[in-house]
C-alpha cells in the first residue's frame, strides 16, 4: 500500500510530456511480450490489434494545442500506461504459464481487452468533445458563458458533440469522469441541451456515478439528475434505468449536498403517480421518515416531507405504510420548527383520515396546528385548516379544537388574500359552530361578523359564500350579531345569493329583514 502511494506521488510529479514518453516506451515492450505468448491465441490476437492502435492515439493526443497545459491529458496517459503495464504482466504470466487457472486468466484477458478499448475510445473522445480546450478555462468562467444561452454553450463546446461528451462519463480515468460530469452538471443547471443529453443516453452513466463514483462524481451526477428529473418523462426513465436504489442509498449515507440533491430527485420522481409503488418497494418510506428526523440540511427535510406528501396523496396502501413506520409522529415533530412549511402539513392532511382521533390527540396534533396557524407559511396555514376540516367530525373533536384556541386564528384567516384559504377557513368555522360553546367563541370575536359578511360577495371567484351563509345563520339568533350583519350590508348580498339559490341565503335574508322591520317599529 505504501509502495503504491509512492508510485502515485511519483507519477503526479511527472510532467505531461514525461507521461507521454513513458507510455510510448511501454507500447513496444507490451507488443513484444504479447507476441511471445503461445496460449490463448484468439484473445492475444485481439489484444495485439488494440495495442498496435495506441501509438496513433497517443500522437493525436500529444498534437492537441492544450496537451501540455491540461491535467486531463496527463490523467489519460497515466490510465494508458497502467493498462500497458497490466498487459506486460499478463503476457509474462502466460509465457511462463504461471497463472492460477485457465478460466481466471481468460477472465483477466477479457478485462484487459475491455480496458484497452476504453483507453482507445477515451483518447479519441477527449479530442472530439473539446473538453481539453475548455478545461483550460476556470470552471466558473465556463459556467458563466453557459448561463447566457444555448448558442454560447455550443460555441464553448466547439466541435464537440453531446453524444461524445456523454461517452466520456464512462472514461477509465476518474478525473476525466469527474471533469466530464462537472461540465454536464453545468450544462444541465444552465438549462441547456437537457433533451439532447437525455436522448444521447446520459442517464445510465449518471446513475452509475451516483452508485459508485467519487465524492465529487456522486455530487455532480446527483445534482444533474435533480434538474433532469423535473421532467415527468425523464423521471420515468430514471426509474427504468434503476436509478431509485442508488439515490435512496445516497439519502442514507451521502454528504449534505449529495443527500439534499438525492432527496429532491426522489421527490420529483414521487410526483409521478405510476412510479410510486416502485419507490415504495425500494424502501423509500422508511428512508424519507428517517431523513425527516435526521437530515443534514433543512432542505433535505423539506424534500422528505414533500416526498411523503406525494406518496400519500392518492394511495391508501402507502398511507398505511407511512403511518406504520411512525410517519405521523415524525411529521408532527418536524412541524415544531420556526417556520412550518406546507409539504409536511399536506402530508398530515393526507394521513389524518386513516388515524384515530385519540391517537392524533395523544401525538399532539392540535398544538402543532395552532403553531402552524400562527407561524407557518400561507400554504402551510391553509393546509392546517384543511386538516381541521378533516378531523372535526365528532362533537368531542370539535370541542377539543375550540378549546385549543383555533377559532380566533380561523376568523383572522377569513381575511387571507387567497380565495381557497378564505373558503377552507369558513368551512372549518361552519363545522365547528355546530357546538354551542364554539358558537359563543365565534360570537365573542369582534371580527367574525364583518369578515363573514364580506364573504357573502356573490362574485363567481368567491367560493366561500355558502359557508359564510351557514356561519351567519348560526349567529343570527343573536340580536347584536343581526344588527352587525345589517350594518355591514348583508341584506344586499343575501338578495343576490337568494337569486343564485345559495343554500340558507333566503332563510337568513328573511330573518334579517324581519329584524330590520322590528327595529323600525320600535323606533316609532
Amino acid at each position: 500500500m505504501v509502495e503504491a502511494t509512492k508510485d502515485m506521488v511519483a507519477v503526479d510529479a511527472c510532467s505531461t510530456e514525461d507521461c507521454l514518453l513513458h507510455a510510448q516506451e511501454l507500447v513496444p515492450v507490451a507488443l513484444a511480450k504479447a507476441r511471445e505468448v503461445k496460449g490463448f491465441p484468439g484473445r492475444w490476437k485481439m489484444i495485439i490489434s488494440k495495442l498496435e492502435q495506441i501509438p496513433t492515439r497517443l500522437s493525436d493526443l500529444s498534437s492537441h494545442p492544450c496537451f501540455s497545459k491540461n491535467a486531463l491529458c496527463k490523467e489519460q496517459l497515466q490510465a494508458v500506461s497502467k493498462t500497458l503495464k497490466e498487459a506486460i504482466e499478463l503476457a509474462e504470466l502466460c509465457v511462463k504459464e504461471k497463472y492460477e487457472g485457465k478460466l481466471r486468466m481468460q477472465s483477466d484477458l477479457d478485462a484487459l481487452t475491455g480496458k484497452l478499448d476504453l483507453n482507445l475510445k477515451d483518447c479519441g473522445l477527449l479530442i472530439k468533445t473539446g473538453v481539453l480546450g475548455e478545461a483550460t478555462l476556470p470552471l466558473t468562467v465556463l459556467y458563466d458563458i453557459m448561463k447566457e444561452d444555448e448558442k454560447n454553450v455550443l460555441a464553448v463546446l466547439g466541435r464537440s458533440n453531446v453524444a461524445a461528451l456523454v461517452q466520456l462519463l464512462t472514461a477509465t480515468s476518474p478525473r476525466i469522469r469527474e471533469k466530464t460530469v462537472t461540465v454536464i452538471c453545468s450544462l444541465v443547471e444552465s438549462g441547456s441541451c437537457e433533451k439532447w443529453l437525455v436522448s444521447e443516453g446520459v442517464l445510465p452513466p449518471l446513475i452509475r456515478l451516483v452508485e459508485s463514483g467519487s465524492a465529487v462524481g456522486k455530487e455532480k451526477a446527483t445534482v444533474s439528475l435533480q434538474r433532469l428529473s423535473m421532467s415527468a418523462e425523464t423521471t420515468r426513465a430514471i426509474v427504468g434505468h434503476g436509478g431509485v436504489r442508488p439515490l435512496i442509498e445516497l439519502c442514507q449515507s451521502g454528504d449534505s449536498v449529495s443527500q439534499a440533491a438525492a432527496a429532491c430527485t426522489l421527490t420529483n420522481i414521487s410526483a409521478v403517480p405510476e412510479v410510486r409503488q416502485a419507490l415504495a418497494e425500494e424502501g423509500i418510506v422508511r428512508v424519507m421518515i428517517n431523513l425527516l428526523s435526521c437530515g443534514i440540511l433543512l432542505g433535505s427535510k423539506e424534500y422528505a416531507a414533500e416526498c411523503l406528501q406525494n406518496l400519500t396523496s392518492s394511495n391508501e396502501n402507502l398511507r398505511r405504510s407511512v403511518i406504520s413506520e411512525g410517519g405521523v409522529r415524525s411529521l408532527l415533530a418536524y412541524l415544531d420548527g420556526p417556520l412550518p412549511q406546507e409539504s409536511a402539513v399536506g402530508a398530515l392532511r393526507n394521513l389524518v383520515g386513516s388515524v384515530s382521533e385519540e391517537t392524533l390527540v395523544s401525538l399532539g396534533l392540535l398544538p402543532r396546528l395552532i403553531h402552524v396557524l400562527k407561524s407557518g407559511s400561507p400554504g402551510a396555514q391553509q393546509a392546517a385548516v384543511s386538516v381541521i376540516c378533516r378531523v372535526c367530525s365528532s362533537m368531542e373533536m370539535k370541542k377539543l379544537i375550540g378549546e385549543a384556541g383555533c377559532i380566533p386564528l380561523l376568523i383572522k384567516m377569513l381575511e387571507a388574500k387567497a380565495n381557497a384559504a378564505r373558503e377552507v377557513a369558513a368551512q372549518a368555522i361552519s363545522s365547528l359552530m355546530v357546538l354551542s360553546q364554539n358558537r359563543r367563541e365565534v360570537k365573542k370575536d369582534d371580527k367574525s361578523v364583518p369578515n363573514l359578511v364580506q364573504l357573502l360577495d356573490p362574485s363567481p371567484q368567491n367560493s366561500a359564500k355558502k359557508y359564510a351563509v351557514s356561519c351567519l345563520g348560526s349567529l343570527s339568533p343573536s340580536k347584536k350579531c343581526k344588527k352587525l350583519m345589517i350594518s355591514y350590508g348583508a341584506i344586499g348580498y343575501l338578495k343576490k345569493l337568494t337569486e343564485m339559490d345559495i343554500p340558507g341565503a333566503r332563510k337568513l335574508l328573511e330573518r334579517l329583514e324581519r329584524g330590520k322591520l322590528k327595529s323600525l317599529f320600535s323606533r316609532k
